[in-house]
């Protein structure tokens, strides 16, 4: 197994993890920075086939620039603590020693089942604009986008000027709580500018607020979709439904490392630093706020595993203003509990294990249901049907074990054997 040591390492490479590796690096700190993905950006920067974003591209360059080693499809599937991570490379296994650990490993997108969401056709608003960004044919098809939250306009968006038909924008929160944000949007310009610029870019686009997809409908696949809005039922003719309720923090890292956490976010002080020693955190597993907050929580946390202090605290204002807004963000597009009765006793809730709703209503955790149903056992390991059955049900989130993606039994041999030399020392 391959031995690394190194001041600082960073995992994910989004926002907050560029940010992070940047500001660690420039501090004088060799860094490491680890992400599964082959260029760094995350789905926020995703480049696909063209250029990454103006507000990306000055951060992008200043990592190609700095010293830090960048591990591209590379995953930790284990931890020896916050200060020893077991990486699965392309080549094989390593073993990173490391002063520091930032944890910058994002969000997913949120999935409410409802009758129909199975069907091909049927995917997350996330996920069909990263296939449209990677070269996805969608010219002429007819989308309904559908969910919740700024991604929602950010996707119809870029699909319109991708070729496809919008045929509707279905979004759960009511438009007086959008109109309500409009004083803070005027006290960020930038952000104004960007939202005003989506809206001009899906102009004719019929939009329905307080609104959602109750059903798909379709035999071999999704042929149109029944939405409720406050006049009545509609029917939709569509090909593709782009839909996703917000987005969750992805923890199982933090979890495995035992860092606290608030609900579904990581818990950090001023600094970034979570309740572990030696473990910072950044980005959308704080809690989801959008490429601001996390830019400034991954300089804060960057800084601090470097241990400049002074100049990450020093950054706290600009952190502290874009949190406020992205709480009023997220408090506009809170998610209606209606949503959570959208499903049926059949609809399957766990896709992966063929888990319906009705089965699943016997069980008050996530661990009897597992045990019982095998629901969450399949290869998402829950990332789906969890974020789902705690808004349906308030299951709270599951105990967490390794490896977190797949490996071979023989690097799992391994990482144990590596683990009882050590524990012998």
């Amino acid at each position: 197994m391959l031995e690394l040591r190194t001041d600082v390492t960073v995992v994910g490479a989004g926002p907050a993890g560029v940010a992070a590796a940047v500001e660690a690096s420039e501090s004088g700190a060799r860094v490491v920075l680890v992400d599964d993905n082959p260029k760094s950006g995350g789905q926020i920067w995703r480049q696909g086939t063209g250029q990454p974003p103006a507000g990306a591209q000055p951060w992008l360059r200043r990592l190609a620039s700095s010293t830090v080693e960048h591990l591209s499809g590379t995953a930790v599937v284990d931890v020896e603590g916050a200060r020893s991570l077991f990486l699965r490379r392309p080549d094989g296994l390593a073993r990173v020693h490391t002063g520091a650990t930032v944890l910058a490993t994002g969000s997913r997108e949120r999935f409410l089942p409802f009758p129909g969401w199975t069907l091909p056709g049927v995917m997350g608003a996330g996920g069909a604009q990263a296939l449209a960004k990677s070269g996805w044919p969608v010219r002429g098809t007819r989308i309904v986008v559908a969910g919740s939250g700024p991604l929602l306009l950010a996707v119809a968006h870029y699909l319109k000027g991708a070729g496809a038909q919008v045929t509707a924008l279905v979004e759960q929160a009511p438009l007086g709580s959008l109109i309500g944000m409009a004083p803070r949007l005027m006290r960020h310009p930038r952000k104004l500018k960007q939202a005003m610029s989506l809206a001009a870019g899906i102009r004719g686009v019929r939009r329905l607020y307080s609104s959602w997809v109750e059903a798909a409908q379709g035999e071999d696949a999704v042929s149109s979709v029944t939405v409720r809005t406050p006049g009545g039922r509609h029917q939709i003719e569509c090909e593709l439904v782009a839909c996703g309720f917000g987005l969750v923090p992805e923890t199982r890292l933090a979890r495995l490392c035992n860092a606290a956490l608030a609900e579904e976010n990581v818990q950090v002080d001023s600094l970034q630093r979570t309740d572990v020693e030696g473990l910072f955190a950044a980005g959308e597993i704080t809690g989801v706020g959008g490429v601001d907050v996390a830019l400034a929580e991954g300089r804060i946390a960057g800084l601090a595993a470097a241990g400049d202090v002074d100049a990450a605290r020093a950054l706290s204002r600009v952190r502290d203003r874009e949190q406020r807004f992205a709480a009023a963000l997220e408090a506009a597009f809170e998610l209606s509990p209606e949503l959570g009765a959208l499903a049926t006793d059949a609809t399957v809730v766990c896709r992966c294990e063929d888990v319906t709703l009705g089965e699943l209503r016997a069980y008050e955790d996530a661990r009897d249901a597992k045990l019982k149903t095998r629901c969450g056992m399949g290869a998402c390991q829950a990332r789906m049907c969890g974020p789902a059955m705690r808004f349906i049900g308030g299951w709270k989130q599951d105990s967490i074990r390794p490896p977190l993606f797949p490996i071979e039994t023989a690097a799992l041999a391994e990482i144990s054997a590596a683990q009882t030399s050590e524990a012998m020392q």
